[in-house]
C-alpha cells in the first residue's frame, strides 16, 4: 500500500456541448488527471477540470511541492497525507493552486483505499442512501431567454423536476427578470427554478432584483455576490424570501467558516476541487452541525459518492460535462442518481482518451 509513483496527465478535449457562459465562449474541455499507483501495482485516480486554465501551473505545483510529501506513505495515511500537504504548503497556499493540486491527489488516494477494501467510497464512508435527487444545470446565459428555456424544457422532458438558469453579467435587470418570468411561465409551477447570478451583483443589486424574483418562487439565488462578501451574503438573505445559496468558489471549511457561524445561507455547495474528498466530509458534518445542507459544485460522477454517505445531502447537480469520457458514466434517470457500487470512486477514463487527448499543459 506504499506510493511508489504519482502521474499526471493534462487533457485537452473539445466539448460535445459547449457551455455558453457567454456568447462567444470558445475552449476546450481542459482537464488535470492524476495517477497514483502503490508498490502492489494498485492504481487510484483523481481529477480536476479548472474550467479556467491552469493546468501547467497546477502540475508544476504537484510536482514540485506536494510529490515528495506523498511518496513513501501508505495510502491509508489520507488524514495524515492531507494535514503534511496543508502544513508544507502554507506559506504559500490555504487557497488556489496548492489546493487544487492537493485536491487531486486526495482523490486519487480515496480512490485506491477503495479499490484496496474492495468498497465504493460511499459504503467505506458509511452508506447512508443510495438514489440522490438531481437538477438540471447549463441553462447557459449566453444560449439567450429563449435557449434558456429550450434547453430547461429537454430537462423536465428527461425527468428532472429541478433546473438551473443564470443571470447578470451579460444582462441588463430588467432582461434577467423578464427571463426568468419567461421560465417560470413555461415550466409551469412544478419545476424548480434555481438562479445563478455567478457573482455578478453588488449586495444592493441583489435585494433589489432579488425581491422581484421572490414573485416567480425560485428555488434559491445562488453565488449573489463575489465569495468574500459574507456581509453582503447576510444582508441578502435577510432581506429576500428566496434562499440565498454559495460556496463553490470558497476553499475548505475555513473559507466557509463564517457560513457555519451564521447559519443564513442554508444550502452550501462545496467544490471538491478546492479541498477534496476530504475537506467535503468535513464540510459536510460542520454544515449538518449548524443545520445545513449540501448541494455540492458539478462532477455528480463523483460527487454522488459524497451524498450518499452523509445525512444532509440536498441535491446534485447535473451536467454533461465529461459523461461520454468515462468507461462507465454515472447517468441520471428520471432526475435521480444512484451511487456506483464499483470500488473506489468507480470512474475510469476511456482509454483511448488518455492516449488521444493528452498534451503538454
Amino acid at each position: 500500500m506504499i506510493v511508489k509513483d504519482i502521474r499526471t496527465t493534462c487533457l485537452r478535449i473539445p466539448f460535445t456541448d459547449p457551455p455558453r457562459w457567454s456568447v462567444d465562449y470558445d475552449r476546450p474541455r481542459e482537464l488535470l488527471v492524476v495517477e497514483i499507483e502503490t508498490a502492489s501495482g494498485l492504481t487510484g485516480m483523481g481529477y480536476l477540470m479548472p474550467l479556467a486554465g491552469g493546468l501547467r501551473t497546477i502540475r508544476a505545483c504537484l510536482e514540485e511541492l506536494i510529490a515528495p510529501l506523498v511518496l513513501g506513505r501508505e495510502i491509508t495515511e489520507v488524514e495524515a497525507i492531507w494535514q503534511d500537504i496543508w502544513r508544507g504548503t502554507y506559506w504559500l497556499g490555504r487557497m488556489g493552486v496548492t489546493v487544487f493540486a492537493q485536491s487531486a491527489v486526495d482523490i486519487a488516494l480515496w480512490d485506491a483505499l477503495g479499490k484496496r477494501a474492495g468498497l465504493p467510497l460511499h459504503r467505506l464512508w458509511g452508506h447512508a442512501r443510495a438514489e440522490i435527487p438531481a437538477y438540471g444545470s447549463g441553462c447557459w446565459r449566453g444560449l439567450g431567454g429563449e435557449g434558456m428555456v429550450d434547453k430547461a424544457r429537454a430537462y423536465v422532458e428527461q425527468g428532472f423536476g429541478a433546473i438551473k438558469m443564470q443571470v447578470g453579467h451579460m444582462y441588463d435587470h430588467a432582461t434577467d427578470l423578464a427571463n426568468v418570468a419567461a421560465m417560470r411561465s413555461a415550466l409551469g409551477d412544478g419545476v424548480d427554478i434555481m438562479v445563478d447570478v455567478n457573482m455578478g451583483w453588488t449586495a444592493d443589486e441583489a435585494i433589489a432584483v432579488g425581491r422581484r424574483l421572490d414573485d416567480h418562487d425560485i428555488f434559491w439565488l445562488e453565488e449573489p455576490v463575489v465569495a468574500e462578501d459574507f456581509a453582503g451574503y447576510f444582508r441578502i438573505a435577510d432581506a429576500l424570501k428566496t434562499r440565498v445559496v454559495g460556496g463553490e468558489s470558497h476553499f475548505t471549511r475555513y473559507d466557509l467558516r463564517p457560513f457555519f457561524e451564521t447559519a443564513k445561507v442554508p444550502i452550501l455547495q462545496p467544490d471538491m476541487m478546492r479541498g477534496g474528498l476530504s475537506e467535503l466530509r468535513k464540510i459536510a458534518v460542520l454544515a449538518d452541525t449548524a443545520g445545513l445542507q449540501i448541494a455540492p459544485h458539478l462532477f455528480h460522477e463523483l460527487m454522488v459518492q459524497v451524498m450518499a454517505a452523509i445525512p444532509n445531502g440536498q441535491m446534485l447537480e447535473y451536467l454533461d460535462f465529461l459523461d461520454d469520457l468515462w468507461l462507465e458514466p454515472v447517468l441520471p434517470e428520471g432526475g435521480v442518481i444512484r451511487a456506483p457500487e464499483r470500488p473506489g470512486h468507480g470512474l475510469a477514463f476511456k482509454p483511448e482518451v488518455l492516449k488521444d487527448f493528452a498534451v503538454e499543459g
